[in-house]
């Protein structure tokens, strides 16, 4: 928002500097971004008149001319060829520097000595069009009655600069020059004097026009629409005066219709727009686009529409698209003779939707975006009228209005202790009521404390936080006291999650495999593979459609990295993510899904080439080593048992891991159709519940002392049949063998002859060993029958010699 200092001084009395006030703004918490002197330059560029031009005598193209200054006159030489005797013109004399960085200079043009000169739009760094007509592509032609000897910046408005304010989305009432008033009176506690129309809120006292009715075909989209029905509509160029503002806030001027529109929206802040009366065929309806409808914008492109956007329509066809732009049929012309002015408000997220999906910006999109007014919309057209009378564009003779149920003005408890508190300050009951009399917040007393009345353009101020907000801005932050934060301290540690999940990163990552992160969302389909669609939660709004539903499972995100990795030559990879699952069978969503931690990975190819240790290709039991070992950092014993799920992984190199007779999660090489769909064939996958794994952990660490007496250890081989699980087999040895047995490992699996083709045989190291003596082979022998024969019972086995 650009505020002229000159346009603001009608409204507010300014004793300070530009610079002054831009630090009073941006201390409030209205941020100045710079300060821009306007006519800069020109103090040293006075009017003259041409009293007498002729040929130059060495030149063709040349004039001498004859410059009355007011209290001297001076010989300029000029190539200038829009020029006549009686123009009065900007004139450079000697010694000026001007504003495009020219320095003139007492010089000959072709043996006649030129003492300055005549200057045009460009060289004075001005608006082209500025000027008579003849201006155009030469010497800047002046007013008649512009005075002689006047330097250019007198001219052009003496001493005025502009403050660019940069604005947060939450003061949208400074989008107006009336606002930045008040806020300017309130923080330097100078006299404000509004007019009447800046506080009102009816409209203006005309007759309805019975032919310009209004039907809010959508009132959730547009609370309130009035407009302003002129006649004898004349069209010119706006006053000097207007044109000036404008210029200054970045506007164009066009013409003295448009131009009024646009001054009211900066002056007020609440956007217009004027549409050719003639061309509204019945009544006015503001509604919804219908499916496949198009519009040309004021800016010659047809844009096609959606029914999520908002209309300025008659009975017959759009006229423009509300809050955003007007369109082509309807707008302003030279042989307009009668107009209608709207002011609206309209809903911020439907213009900016509206805004978004056509890239189309505008002043008016911009602060129906932030929000406007909805009670000042009818008195802005009082305003309108007031200017259309006194520029002679028209004469005003209807208002017409429709209006849904209007906000109540907010009404904001604020507290003196709860004002200190917060802002750690001793503020007493006078001081804060001076900050609701600068505000100019109709209040009433009450227990320490006040009943404030917010007035309605201050959209910002809702709880008594944003009240406190205003006392600490208009009494200085820089007197809110400097404390240093009280209370007991503790010492900064992790939380046993924090320090489980820790533990597990640092041991994956010590066994050769590398973190990744993705994101929560995926694709249906790939959820669909390993998840659960039926608690999946697809998303309103996805990023894209690949990832439009919330994770079920850890697995297809990590297998689209590793497959994209290996289709880029990457042999050796070893992934794994440790990170949140989302289920819910609500449908809506009411409340937040249950989240559950997992850990995932992928192993494929074969190990990096090493000086020290062979190449090896990662299989089954590459997986299952790393399960073993964080079984064992964490004091574990998973169990494994054929999968459920025949479709994930391959039937005989696979297994579902069981924790305390619970299933925790799945391992082992892939499906061979779901690796070849994934292009992964062969690759090795884990995923595990980790939450379990923090509840069932026990570091614990418990020592014993080396034994004094030595081991005994026996191989075992057994047959039996081929379902019987080496697992199962070996977990019931260890129970047979009692404490003396201190170790089973399984050394050998082997299948064909002389094997039984329905069987397996199986090889065992069994190890035993006492604390407190040295074991006999007879009591050895024994325990190894006892063995032999528990599993010959329970599995059918039988004892291969």
């Amino acid at each position: 928002m650009k505020v002229s200092l000159e346009w603001l001084r009608e409204y507010v009395d300014i004793a300070q500097t530009a610079e002054d006030l831009a630090e009073s703004l941006t201390r409030g918490g209205i941020e100045v971004g710079g300060v821009e002197y306007l006519n800069q330059g020109l103090e040293a560029v006075v009017v003259g008149e041409i009293t007498r031009m002729e040929h130059h005598p060495n030149a063709d193209k040349l004039w001498i001319c004859e410059v009355n200054l007011g209290d001297r006159s001076t010989t300029i030489v000029t190539g200038a060829q829009n020029l006549l005797v009686g123009d009065r013109i900007p004139v450079a004399l000697p010694g000026t520097t001007l504003p495009n960085g020219v320095h003139i200079e007492v010089s000959k043009l072709r043996g006649v000595e030129s003492s300055g000169m005549l200057c045009s739009t460009e060289e004075l760094h001005l608006d082209s069009g500025l000027g008579d007509p003849r201006s155009e592509g030469g010497i800047l032609i002046l007013e008649k009655e512009t005075p002689l000897g006047a330097t250019m910046d007198t001219v052009l408005g003496e001493g005025d600069c502009v403050l660019d304010l940069e604005l947060y989305p939450n003061r949208p009432d400074c989008l107006g020059m009336v606002n930045v008033a008040r806020e300017v009176a309130s923080l330097t506690g100078e006299a404000l004097h509004l007019p009447a129309w800046a506080e009102g809120s009816q409209g203006p006292d005309y007759p309805g026009d019975p032919k310009a009715r209004i039907v809010l075909d959508d009132p959730e989209l547009c609370q309130r629409y009035a407009g302003l029905v002129v006649e004898d509509v004349n069209i010119e160029p706006s006053p000097e005066w207007m044109q000036k503002r404008l210029k200054a806030a970045g506007v164009r001027p066009i013409s003295n219709i448009v131009d009024i529109t646009n001054y009211i929206m900066l002056e007020m802040g609440q956007p217009l727009h004027a549409f050719d009366r003639d061309a509204i065929a019945g009544a006015v309806h503001v509604r919804r686009a219908r499916a496949g409808e198009k519009l040309v914008t004021l800016d010659g492109i047809e844009r096609e529409l959606d029914p999520e956007m908002l209309l300025i329509a008659d009975d017959e066809k759009a006229l423009g698209l509300a809050g955003v732009m007007g369109g082509l049929n309807s707008e302003i012309t030279d042989s307009t003779k009668r107009i209608f002015v709207e002011s609206a408000h309209f809903s911020s997220v439907s213009i900016r939707r509206t805004s978004r999906r056509l890239g189309l910006r505008s002043e008016a999109s911009n602060r129906f975006e932030k929000g406007v007014n909805p009670h000042g919309v009818a008195a802005t057209l009082g305003r309108v009228a007031e200017l259309v009378i006194q520029l002679g564009a028209g004469k005003p003779v209807g208002f017409v209005e429709q209006a849904g149920q209007l906000p109540k003005p907010a009404a904001v408890s604020l507290t003196v202790e709860k004002t200190n508190s917060l802002l750690g300050t001793v503020l007493t009951e006078e001081e804060i009521t001076g900050v609701l009399k600068r505000l100019r917040f109709p209040y009433q007393e009450k227990d320490r404390g006040y009943e404030v009345q917010i007035p309605t353009y201050r959209s910002d101020i809702t709880i008594e936080e944003d009240l406190i907000e205003e006392v600490a801005r208009l009494t200085g932050y820089d007197r809110i006291p400097t404390t240093l934060p009280q209370g007991d301290q503790t010492q900064g540690r992790r939380t046993p999650e924090q320090e489980f999940k820790r533990t597990l990163r640092h041991l994956l990552v010590g066994l050769g495999l590398n973190e990744v992160m993705t994101y929560s969302f995926t694709r249906p389909d790939a959820d669909r593979q390993f998840g659960d669609m039926d608690q999946a939660i697809p998303l309103l709004n996805p990023l894209r459609e690949e990832l439009s539903v919330m994770r079920t499972a850890l697995l297809p995100s990590i297998m689209e990295i590793a497959a994209r990795n290996i289709s880029r030559r990457n042999l050796d990879i070893r992934l794994f993510e440790m990170g949140s699952i989302y289920k819910s069978k609500e449908r809506p969503l009411v409340k937040l899904p249950q989240e559950e931690l997992h850990l995932a990975g992928v192993i494929w190819g074969k190990s990096s080439r090493h000086w020290l240790t062979p190449v090896t290709e990662y299989d089954f039991y590459t997986v299952k080593g790393i399960l073993e070992e964080v079984a064992r950092e964490f004091g574990l014993e998973f169990d494994y048992k054929l999968p459920n799920n025949q479709e994930l992984t391959h039937p005989g190199r696979s297994a579902d891991i069981y924790l305390n007779g619970e299933k925790i999660g799945l391992m082992g090489e892939i499906h061979p159709a779901l690796g070849k769909e994934w292009e992964l064939e062969r690759a090795l996958i884990f995923e595990l519940a980790v939450t379990p794994l923090m509840e069932a952990g026990n570091r614990t660490i418990r020592a014993f002392s080396i034994p004094k007496f030595p081991a005994m250890q026996r191989d075992l081989a057994v047959v039996v049949p081929l379902e019987v699980s080496a697992q199962d087999v070996m977990k019931r040895i260890k129970e047979l063998g009692g404490t003396l047995l201190v170790q089973v490992n399984i050394f050998d699996v082997y299948t064909g002859k002389p094997i039984p083709e329905d069987r397996k045989s199986l090889a065992f190291a069994l190890k035993y060993q006492a604390l407190d003596r040295t074991l006999k082979d007879e009591e050895v022998n024994a325990l190894n029958q006892q063995v032999l024969e528990g599993i010959e019972k329970e599995f059918g086995a039988a004892w291969r010699k």
